[in-house]
């Protein structure tokens, strides 16, 4: 008699992304600064998963067979054969997911309960601000926005932007991690968008990053945790 809690067929995901190991939580996603927040976490709990690449490229994201675990059509999803009761959970968001997994692994997330709804407004700031702003700051500073002549929208987030960073600052003023000594999911969630902004997206100068010097110092020793530079490649681009 097969396993329900490994039967992932009634899963229409599952036809486009076959799972080889359906024992194993199923990540689809793409390594971009959402993507690898859950491929970091889930490296940091060693946890084991089996990855699937989410091409934009070809419009993977707006595929029926995605939809039906994302309908707001963005990565990262998760599907895990074992979640609450033993029954299959399909997840889309990333705070989502990292909450759950941080609930499902005991981890990650400070056990005072006090503590534990502290991450978690730290969690939303940078969901409902660093983000959002950040992406587009992104959009009108490397992609199609860069070639708008009114530079007023730029600098409209470019200004957000750093009072974003600016609130970052304060928050590890004296504080290893953004919770304290405490390592937690909302440095995960956090710091590959402010990797993104000065990396990728080349606006270290722009917003004034060495002006930030904790979060400088935060970014680099988030990037050198082994599980985070193994989650950061994961899964790789086709």
């Amino acid at each position: 008699m097969r396993d329900s809690a490994s039967d992932l067929s009634s899963f229409s995901i599952t036809h486009k992304w076959p799972a080889k190991h359906p024992e194993l939580l199923q990540l689809y996603s793409l390594p971009t600064p959402n993507g690898v927040k859950v491929s970091i976490m889930l490296e940091e709990l060693g946890m084991p998963y089996e990855v699937h690449l989410v091409s934009f490229d070809s419009n993977d994201q707006m595929s029926p067979e995605f939809l039906t675990v994302s309908p707001n059509n963005k990565i990262p999803a998760i599907l895990d054969p074992n979640g609450p009761n033993g029954a299959p959970l399909a997840l889309f968001e990333s705070g989502a997911i990292l909450i759950y997994l941080a609930a499902k692994s005991g981890q990650l997330m400070p056990q005072d309960l006090a503590k534990r709804y502290e991450t978690l407004q730290w969690l939303m700031f940078q969901m409902s601000g660093i983000g959002p702003m950040f992406g587009q700051l992104g959009f009108f500073h490397k992609f199609a926005g860069k070639d708008f002549e009114d530079k007023r929208p730029r600098d409209r987030y470019v200004a957000e932007a750093r009072r974003l960073l600016n609130v970052l600052e304060q928050r590890l003023t004296g504080n290893d991690w953004i919770m304290g000594n405490e390592y937690t999911i909302a440095d995960i969630a956090t710091f590959p968008w402010v990797r993104n902004l000065v990396g990728f997206y080349g606006a270290a100068e722009l917003v004034g990053f060495d002006s930030y010097p904790e979060v400088k110092r935060a970014l680099a020793q988030f990037v050198a945790r082994p599980a985070v530079q193994r989650g950061l490649e994961i899964p790789k681009r086709a």
